[in-house]
């Protein structure tokens, strides 16, 4: 602890140390320089980086303490530079996209005196339904875990008090991605098992990166809400995980341990929250009221928790180097994006599209073709997705302009009047005439950014009605239909997607957005995304996800078990085994499994080859498994593979998942060269939790797999105790 740190709280009286634990929004200026004057820990962004400024002035020149201010805004994929949604910067399966984001989005933040972003959001997420599926990284806890890895360190970089770096925090701590029916807000039931090999190690991976601050969930787990949650917040998160950072409640989140109905009134609130390992309330004036008069005394609260709070908060400024240089240099403000931060979020959209469909390989776009363009996002600007801030560089250019502007060898034809939730009878007899005529039809449809997001759940994820009227109407003529699918969640496809040829999913991917997916329609990229969370074929399937665990009666296609080549990609056929594990009315499966994608060539896996097999001891010891596979680009094209590498535990005390990522890769290789992937596979690899909250890692045979979305090889290895495993 710095001798400044110990100083000030030597100093500071009982009010001054709960005025460093809050944060208030909603106020206006002159309530924004009261709070500083007073001495307030944390406010939102005034936007602007002379608001700040004069705002940190207050606080360092006018209050008797002189403490800065903590200036926090949500900045979850970019400030003025929007670069894809975090949803769809997984889809790149490139932890460096994700770090591309932070770097900027810190640059720009900082150079406008914000020192602290509420993201990433780090929930791992199973149901679509949920809107807020967009903010993750998706269903699987491995991909999520490099991601929040990557985003921290882009965020924060090697030190925080540099001048173009932000604090991070990690949210929304844990297991809100697991909402009951999707539904935003509510509440969480799942087994200590399930919570520790899911939920809990996406944040304990964030924690590890050096993430400088959490976010406590609004919703309750097993009937304790996480804002008072002090199992988790302070038994795991702070004590076994040794996090040495703020943990920041939600919006109000401290006040709604009343809705909850565990507490009687916000005092009540504060003081739960508080002992049970909050340092920074969000909302309110519920620690020190309008008057200067502490709410709680400490004989209501903990001082020594008081105490440890305070120095988490003083601590983090010391680390931002704020006391030095609490004001932004004016000289540096962004007020839009940039020619070199628009240049990075175009080279990320560009990772993120996921072809997932492409009969008579209609894409890319043939030379000296007749391409009719259609649907509502064909002259939408909305592609930033959600999470944004009123003052983000809009969208300049439609899917319209910069098609028009990559087709140099080939005629496009716009049929504009397209709406998402209405297409009117004269707009679709004109597309369908017009379609008739083309060489091929690119329909721009998916929901629109302001759909999914916070408070965006849905109980129906398929596209509005009339555009899947209008795909149907289009597919019907005859010529060949692509889909470009602007969506924040996955979306259910099956009423149309067998009648169209190709399907790119666009996600929303930002500033740069139309111009990366009109490189990819003419073939200028080559797509190389994968999906992050499983498309399901029916709302009914929800929650799916490709981990899922064996059952006794698992369902059979053609005297196979399920999964037995690859784990949940049957066949259709669900009819010859009655009693098994499936919907009568449902093919087996979802339609679009996590990790599908694939791209304009075409690519062989190798055999999968193991190094020396090391025994069950050496691997606690920190010994690690090799894992080998040769890939080659057989097309005609260059191109990008991702190798993924899953294991299946064979026989296990704890019923396992039928497999489980371990490992991936994204490779650029040109036509007809090839190279050799290593993974290796260590204790964790290996490893699971039980409900008792142990780890076991037992003997036994494991099966990997590898797989790039289209193919798949596996092979067996035997994990022994015998020191000479071989």
């Amino acid at each position: 602890m710095s001798a400044r740190v110990d100083a000030l709280l030597e100093r500071m009286t009982w009010e001054q140390k709960l005025l460093q634990l809050q944060i208030v929004w909603r106020a206006d200026t002159a309530i924004q320089h009261d709070l500083a004057r007073r001495g307030i820990g944390a406010q939102f962004w005034p936007p602007s980086v002379a608001a700040v400024n004069a705002l940190q002035r207050v606080a360092v020149e006018e209050s008797e303490l002189g403490i800065p201010l903590l200036v926090a805004l949500d900045v979850v994929h970019g400030q003025f530079t929007i670069f894809p949604t975090p949803l769809a910067q997984a889809a790149s399966f490139d932890p460096a996209v994700a770090a591309a984001d932070a770097r900027v989005s810190a640059a720009e933040a900082r150079a406008n005196g914000v020192n602290w972003t509420f993201s990433p959001m780090v929930d791992v997420t199973r149901d679509p339904r949920w809107g807020r599926v967009v903010e993750g990284f998706g269903e699987d806890v491995f991909l999520s875990s490099r991601f929040a890895e990557a985003k921290v360190r882009g965020y924060q970089g090697d030190r925080l008090s540099r001048r173009d770096v932000v604090a991070s925090c990690l949210k929304h701590f844990v297991a809100y991605g697991a909402a009951e029916a999707g539904r935003d807000y509510n509440t969480t039931d799942m087994s200590h098992r399930r919570l520790r090999e899911t939920y809990l190690e996406t944040f304990r991976a964030g924690v590890a990166a050096g993430a400088a601050s959490v976010m406590a969930s609004f919703n309750a787990l097993n009937g304790i809400p996480m804002h008072a949650n002090t199992g988790l917040l302070t038994g795991v998160l702070k004590d076994e995980w040794g996090f040495a950072g703020v943990v920041v409640g939600d919006a109000d989140g401290v006040a709604q341990l009343v809705d909850h109905g565990i507490v009687p009134d916000e005092k009540t609130a504060v003081a739960r929250a508080i002992e049970a390992g909050v340092d920074v309330v969000m909302g309110g004036s519920l620690l020190v009221d309008d008057d200067g008069v502490a709410v709680l005394t400490p004989g209501e609260l903990s001082p020594a928790r008081v105490d440890d709070a305070v120095r988490r908060v003083l601590t983090l400024k010391e680390r931002l180097g704020l006391f030095e240089n609490p004001y932004a240099d004016e000289r540096r403000e962004v007020r839009s994006a940039t020619a070199p931060a628009r240049a990075h979020a175009r080279a990320a959209a560009s990772r993120c599209l996921v072809l997932l469909r492409n009969e008579g390989a209609v894409l890319p776009l043939a030379r000296g073709a007749q391409v009719l363009l259609a649907g509502p996002f064909a002259r939408s600007t909305d592609h930033l997705g959600a999470w944004v801030q009123s003052f983000a560089s809009p969208v300049s250019q439609t899917l319209a302009d910069a098609l028009a502007e990559a087709m140099t060898d080939a005629a496009l034809e716009v049929a504009d009047g397209a709406d998402v939730f209405a297409v009117s009878e004269e707009h679709l007899a004109d597309v369908v005439g017009r379609a008739a005529r083309a060489d091929v039809v690119v329909l721009a449809v998916g929901e629109p950014s302001a759909l999914s997001g916070e408070a965006s759940s849905r109980a129906d994820i398929a596209l509005p009605a009339p555009q899947v009227r209008l795909i149907r109407a289009v597919a019907a003529t005859g010529t060949p239909v692509v889909i470009v699918l602007a969506t924040g969640r996955p979306l259910v496809v099956e009423d149309w997607v067998d009648e169209v040829d190709a399907v790119l999913v666009a996600w929303h991917l930002g500033v740069e957005g139309p111009a990366a997916i009109a490189e990819v329609l003419v073939g200028r990229t080559n797509p190389g995304g994968r999906l992050p969370m499983t498309f399901p074929r029916a709302v009914g399937q929800v929650p799916i996800h490709y981990d899922h665990e064996s059952t006794g009666r698992p369902p059979r296609t053609g005297g196979r078990i399920q999964g037995e080549a690859h784990p949940g990609l049957a066949g259709p056929d669900n009819t010859d085994d009655y009693y098994t594990s499936k919907y009568l009315d449902l093919p087996l499966g979802p339609r679009f499994d996590f990790g599908a994608g694939f791209g304009y060539t075409t690519f062989a896996l190798g055999d999968v080859a193991f190094g020396r097999v090391v025994a069950l001891a050496d691997l606690e010891a920190g010994a690690t498994i090799d894992v080998r596979v040769r890939v080659q680009n057989t097309g005609t094209r260059v191109g990008d593979d991702v190798v993924q590498l899953y294991v299946r535990d064979e026989i296990a005390s704890v019923t396992q998942p039928v497999r489980r990522l371990r490992g991936f890769t994204r490779v650029t290789l040109e036509p007809g060269d090839a190279t050799t992937l290593a993974f290796t596979l260590g204790a964790d690899d290996l490893r699971f939790w039980t409900d008792d909250g142990t780890q076991l890692l037992e003997p036994g045979a494991f099966t990997v797999w590898i797989d790039d979305g289209v193919s798949r090889v596996h092979a067996r290895f035997e994990l022994t105790q015998r020191e000479d495993a071989a």
